[in-house]
């Protein structure tokens, strides 16, 4: 079995940031066992794997200790960020991925942002912040949010910026956090995210966060869109809007390895 592969940098306009993923084009898709070692091989923070199905596309999402994902926004991009570089794609065309997380869309704009169209998901407030008061007992509002995970709001960006995660600590739970940019900054907000998925804690930018990041801030700032920044070491930028009960979520991305897969 031989195949291309991409390693793509997300969410970033240069290599060496934003959030690194690896990208294969199948012409069929091999066994789960397959995939969840080529995720383990690869040691990214997700592999995705694309098979080309009727002018659409299947897209299936692999971390590094070998478990599916249900959604990822960072290695969508990159898929289609290749598959228009790659030519596979013309720039003005729709591109439709089939995932485990329902039918997602990517298209790209006259600067070459790459935009994704994903589902919005809700938070609830908590009333008692749960787990999350011992992490943070600084936080200003806790939300579970519809996936499972947790949005902890945090008083100042640099509370965002400086928090030192322990992987222990967090391994059990899903957290964003975040808080509102400092006066005078170009964007509306900084986040990081957090989750246990075989490698490091945290994520270096997370598409699918902004997911529940937007619906919350569409409310606490009274407009539908954004600049955001993900606040982790590497960083990252994207522009996000609310589209009814769907995100939009645009940004660039870099490939810095174009090679194969032989197995």
């Amino acid at each position: 079995m031989q195949f291309r592969f991409f390693h793509v940098d997300a969410f970033t306009g240069e290599a060496f940031k934003g959030n690194p993923a690896a990208v294969c084009l199948l012409d069929t898709m091999p066994s789960d066992e397959i995939l969840s070692s080529i995720g383990k091989e690869n040691n990214l923070p997700m592999t995705a794997f694309l098979l080309a199905q009727h002018g659409d596309y299947i897209l299936r999402w692999f971390l590094p200790n070998g478990e599916e994902s249900k959604l990822c926004g960072h290695a969508t991009l990159a898929s289609a960020h290749v598959l228009w570089e790659s030519a596979m794609k013309l720039a003005d065309e729709t591109i439709r991925f089939h995932t485990a997380g329902g039918l997602l869309t990517a298209t790209k704009g006259e600067d070459g942002w790459i935009t994704l169209n994903f589902p919005a998901i809700e938070n609830t407030p908590m009333q008692h912040h749960g787990p999350m008061a011992a992490l943070f007992p600084r936080a200003k509002e806790v939300l579970a949010t519809n996936s499972g995970g947790y949005l902890v709001v945090l008083p100042t960006e640099a509370e965002v910026r400086e928090y030192s995660p322990n992987a222990e600590t967090l391994k059990p739970y899903r957290i964003t956090i975040t808080a509102l940019a400092d006066t005078g900054k170009p964007y509306d907000f900084v986040s990081r995210f957090f989750m246990n998925h075989g490698g490091s804690p945290e994520d270096p930018v997370t598409g699918s966060a902004h997911c529940s990041l937007v619906p919350y801030y569409a409310q606490v700032l009274n407009k539908t869109d954004f600049d955001a920044r993900q606040v982790s070491p590497r960083g990252g930028i994207l522009k996000v809007g609310l589209r009814g009960n769907r995100v939009d979520i645009s940004g660039q991305a870099v490939t810095v390895v174009d090679g194969w897969y032989n197995l």
